[in-house]
C-alpha cells in the first residue's frame, strides 16, 4: 500500500514537472518565434502577430499534452498552460524588443 502511494505521488510528480516545462519552453520559443517573425523594432512591439503566435502555441499544447498521456482536470489546468506560456513568452520578447536583437 504505501509503494501505490508513492507511486502515485511520483507520477503526479512527473506530470507536474512535464506540464510545467512544456508550458515554459513553448512560452521561450513562442518569444523567438514572435521576434523572428514580427521582428524587434519599435513598430513590432505593437504589431497583434506576435499574441497571435503565443495563442497558437497554446492551442498546439493542448492536444500534444493528451497526446502525451497528460490530461488536464479542467479550467485550471488548461488557464495554467495559457498563463505559463504568455508569462514566458512575453518576458522573452520583451527582452529581445528592448535590446533591438535581430535573429
Amino acid at each position: 500500500m504505501a509503494t501505490e502511494k508513492a507511486s502515485e505521488r511520483r507520477a503526479a510528480h512527473i506530470r507536474s514537472i512535464t506540464v510545467t516545462s512544456l508550458a515554459s519552453i513553448s512560452g521561450i520559443v513562442a518569444g523567438f518565434a514572435s521576434a523572428l517573425i514580427v521582428g524587434t523594432s519599435n513598430a513590432a512591439a505593437t504589431d497583434q502577430m506576435g499574441l497571435t503566435i503565443m495563442l497558437a502555441f497554446v492551442i498546439v499544447q493542448l492536444p500534444l499534452l493528451y497526446l502525451m498521456g497528460y490530461e488536464l482536470d479542467g479550467i485550471k489546468d488548461t488557464l495554467f498552460v495559457a498563463f505559463m506560456t504568455f508569462s514566458l513568452w512575453f518576458i522573452t520578447w520583451g527582452i529581445l524588443l528592448i535590446n533591438h536583437v535581430e535573429l
